[in-house]
Order: C-alpha cells, then structure tokens, then sequence
C-alpha cells in the first residue's frame, strides 16, 4: 500500500460511501472464492466475517509501520519491497491470531480460504482509503476509476498472494508442523515477491504496461484455482478417514 493514502474525511457520508464500493469488490471476491470451496461443507459464516474483519483492521498496524520504513530508505524498489513484506506479513498475523487454534482448519484447503478471507478483509479498508479523497472532491469519473481499478487489479491481488500462501501450507496438510512451516514459508516469500512486482510496475512507473501485469496476475489467478483443485481432491482423503 503506498504511502498516497489520504487521511480519513469528516464528513461520515463520504466515509460511508467510500466503504461501501471499497467493500463491495472485496466481497465479490470473497463470495467467487468461498464458490470454489464447494463440495467440501461450507465455512461458518460468523468464523468468515471475523477473519474478514481482522484482515481489514490489519491495514491499521501496517500504516505506521510503511510510515516508518519510509523514513529509512528513499530508494523506490526497496520501498515497494518492504512494504509488501509488511503487508503480507501482517495480513498472515490477522489470519492466524484468528484462526491458529481452530477446529475449522480440518481441510487442506481451509488454509487458503481463511486467509483469502484475511487478505480481502485487509483489500476492503485499503480500497476505501483509497477512494475517500475523489469522492470527498466529487469527482465521480475518478472514482469510478479508481474503484474499478482496484476491483480488478489491487483486490484480486491481495486475494491471490494471500492465497500463495494458504494453498502452500494446504499442500503439506498431511505432512509434519516443520514441513507446513516450511511450505508456509516458500508461500509467503512467493507472496511478496509477487506483490513487489505488482506494485513496481503499477506504482513506480505510473501505470505503465498495466495491461501486461494484470494479464500476469490472471495468469497467476488460474494457476490459483487449478491448485484449489488440487486441495479439494486432498480434501476428499480427510473425509474419507473420518469417522462413520
């Protein structure tokens, strides 16, 4: 998340708005994800909304900390860097204080929708921020822009590497704690790798070969779904060692 953020208007109707179309790409998100997870029994709703909420007050922990790595270095590409490092870091920690002990993570691919969930939660308040200033000036043509944007490329790409993540500690489900950690570990550094890149070519150079990087992501995106694929089939031996 970059550091144009503006500051949090005053005026509780522009917030409101701004929340509202800063949620709802998120939510579609969520709700076309949540779709892949079918066949294995649904997620709790309550448990959902949760995670998704702690993955949106997430975005309040990492401001100060991307306020403060900027004070280190002027250097763009290492700014990018650290703070994908802090944004993925962080939107881990929202997953995992809610769900490290939970019963629900009873399916290899849990992992990944839960923190799905999370980086969508973190996407939903990064996405209002981001439109409070052009709806406080009432410019609805950047608005529509800039939530459009953020719909195809900054939502789905909080939700994607998120998912790196979940879908590499999901693989090693039936694995040893050391090997998930380790699988976890390859995710997260996939994840902000991935994230870094994104924002090299859309924040630094102004937009420039967008069309190339969201095709990249897609990309990426389908490789995602293919390996939910993979995880639902896992699935499948869980229930089949379950009690009758």
């Amino acid at each position: 998340m970059a550091m144009q953020i503006t500051s949090f208007s005053q005026n509780p109707t522009v917030f409101f708005l701004a929340l509202l179309f800063g949620i709802v790409p998120a939510i579609l998100w969520l709700i076309f994800w949540l779709r892949e997870d079918q066949g294995q029994g649904h997620e709790p709703t309550m448990l959902v909304i949760i995670t998704f909420i702690a993955g949106m007050l997430s975005v309040l922990f990492v401001l100060p900390i991307e306020r403060f790595i900027q004070t280190l270095t002027t250097d763009k590409a290492t700014l990018v860097t650290l703070w994908s490092v802090a944004e993925e870091c962080i939107k881990f920690l929202a997953f995992y204080v809610i769900m490290a002990r939970s019963k629900e993570l009873n399916k290899p691919i849990d992992y990944a929708i839960y923190l799905l969930t999370a980086g969508l939660g973190f996407a939903a308040l990064e996405n209002t921020m981001y439109l409070i200033h052009p709806i406080s000036v009432n410019n609805a043509t950047v608005s529509f822009f800039t939530g459009n944007m953020r719909f195809l490329g900054s939502t789905l790409l909080h939700s994607v590497t998120s998912g790196l993540i979940g879908i590499s500690i999901g693989l090693a489900y039936f694995k040893s704690s050391s090997t998930r950690f380790f699988y976890g570990l390859i995710g997260l550094i996939s994840a902000i790798a991935l994230h870094s890149v994104f924002n090299f070519f859309i924040m630094i150079r102004d937009g420039e070969n967008f069309l190339q990087v969201f095709g990249f992501l897609w990309v990426i995106t389908i490789i995602i779904m293919l390996l939910f694929e993979r995880l639902r089939r896992m699935g499948s031996y869980v229930a089949v060692e379950l009690p009758a």
